[in-house]
């Protein structure tokens, strides 16, 4: 197992790549880019707890669905955020040349 450098994951931030809650085939939001992980992580936590809480709610009231619509949204966003922050941890493959690219130089 590999040691993780903790002042390092401090300074890593979110990308803002993730889109959540679609208008017909758009996404009408998305995650903010810059935002520090440690930060970003705390705000899912409460969210998914929010929509946790919200769902337990919709469980027991049969008159109406806004708890359940509530818990839906929450669960969204949360997991908008923690879909970012993965994105920032998750190392990349290197790129390889494309066939149109394999008898250029290398860049330095």
């Amino acid at each position: 197992m590999t040691k993780i450098d903790s002042t390092a994951i401090s300074e890593l931030k979110t990308i803002g790549y993730t889109p959540l809650i679609y208008c017909p085939d758009q996404a009408l939001f998305n995650v903010r880019a810059g935002v520090p992980i440690v930060d970003a992580l705390s705000q899912a936590s409460d969210l998914l707890f929010l929509g946790k809480s919200f769902a337990e709610d919709a469980a027991y009231a049969r008159d109406t669905d806004r708890h359940a619509w509530a818990a839906h949204y929450l669960t969204a966003m949360g997991k908008a955020v923690i879909d970012d922050v993965v994105k920032v941890l998750t190392p990349r493959p290197a790129r390889t040349k494309t066939e149109s690219e394999e008898g250029l130089p290398e860049c330095q």
